[in-house]
C-alpha cells in the first residue's frame, strides 16, 4: 500500500487481540454450525457463496451472523481444533456469537463505517485492531 492511502474501515464494537491475516469477503451470512465443516474449516454448505473456502487463519467478513445457541460453542470447537479464523468481522451479529468468540479468544467486531467490499478484497492482508475499532489494509492481493 502506498503511503498516504487511507484504506480502512471503522467498526462500532470490537473485542479481542489485534490480529493480521488474509481477508475473505462474503456477501452472505455465516453460521459456524450449518455452513462450516468443523473438522476442516472449509465452508461446505451447498450453494453458499464461499462454498469450498477454507477460513482457517483468515479474517472473515460477513454481513450477518446466522445461528443460535449452538453457534457459540462451535467457535470454541473450531479454535480448539486449530481451524478457526483469526477474526470474524460482522455487519450484524448476535450476543451468542459474541460470547462464543470471546470464550474462544477469537477477535470479533460488529458494525462498519462502510461495507468492507468497497475497499477490501479477498486476498488482501489486513489488520484488525479492536482497541482502536479499525480494520486497515496493509497489503493488496496481487489478484485484486
Amino acid at each position: 500500500m502506498m503511503k498516504g492511502q487511507h484504506d480502512s474501515i471503522t467498526v462500532k464494537r470490537a473485542f479481542g487481540p489485534v490480529v493480521e491475516g488474509e481477508a475473505v469477503i462474503s456477501e452472505e451470512g455465516f453460521s459456524p454450525r450449518y455452513d462450516l465443516d468443523r473438522w476442516t474449516g472449509i465452508i461446505t454448505k451447498p450453494g453458499h457463496k464461499l462454498e469450498g473456502t477454507n477460513i482457517k487463519d483468515k479474517i472473515c467478513f460477513f454481513p450477518t451472523a446466522k445461528g443460535g445457541i449452538a453457534a457459540g460453542w462451535a467457535f470454541y470447537d473450531i479454535k480448539n481444533k486449530g481451524i478457526a479464523p483469526r477474526a470474524f468481522i460482522f455487519g450484524v451479529t448476535n450476543p451468542v456469537m459474541v460470547q462464543g468468540a470471546i470464550f474462544a479468544n477469537i477477535t470479533i467486531t460488529e458494525g462498519w463505517s462502510q461495507h468492507p467490499a468497497q475497499i477490501i478484497h479477498t486476498g488482501d492482508w489486513v489488520r484488525v485492531d479492536p482497541g482502536r475499532k479499525i480494520i486497515e489494509v496493509l497489503r493488496r492481493s496481487t489478484e485484486s
